[in-house]
């Protein structure tokens, strides 16, 4: 985690870089599909972004929504997509409320400081939504922060 992030208490430009850094590290280490990371602040802006060569066309708009559904919910995509089986309605509501930008499933997971507050958010996508998860709590433990899938 760079000083500025520590002093902040906020995922500054160098902790997300490391972030995808490691995540895409990660990926390739598993040999993993291409991936694509994206890593939210607390606000919902797209702090850092990365789209693996040969990634699908697709895979920026599902990454930042997973990214932007477990900021939304203040849940850990793993536990989105156990609460999207067991309620479709409530969770076809908001796909539509937040106009399809809902992604409730693995590979979207929390950022939290170490007093569980969020700071911020990672959703990768180009793998199965477990490895895309492996990747991402890689990234985040890596910068130093804490990882929270659901």
């Amino acid at each position: 985690m760079s000083t500025a992030a520590i002093s902040s208490g906020r995922l500054d430009l160098a902790s997300a870089s490391r972030i995808a850094d490691v995540a895409l590290a990660r990926g390739r280490g598993l040999q993993l599909k291409p991936l694509t990371i994206a890593v939210l602040d607390a606000g919902g802006h797209l702090v850092a972004f990365l789209r693996e060569d040969g990634s699908g066309i697709l895979r920026p708009q599902i990454a930042i929504g997973k990214a932007w559904s477990v900021l939304g919910m203040g849940l850990g995509g793993r536990t989105l997509a156990e609460r999207a089986q067991a309620h479709p309605g409530f969770y076809a509501a908001l796909a539509a409320a937040s106009e399809g930008r809902m992604v409730p499933v693995p590979g979207g997971v929390l950022v939290r400081n170490a007093q569980g507050d969020v700071v911020g958010a990672v959703g990768i996508s180009g793998d199965l939504p477990n490895n895309d998860e492996d990747c991402a709590l890689a990234g985040i433990k890596a910068a130093g922060w804490h990882a929270d899938p659901g």
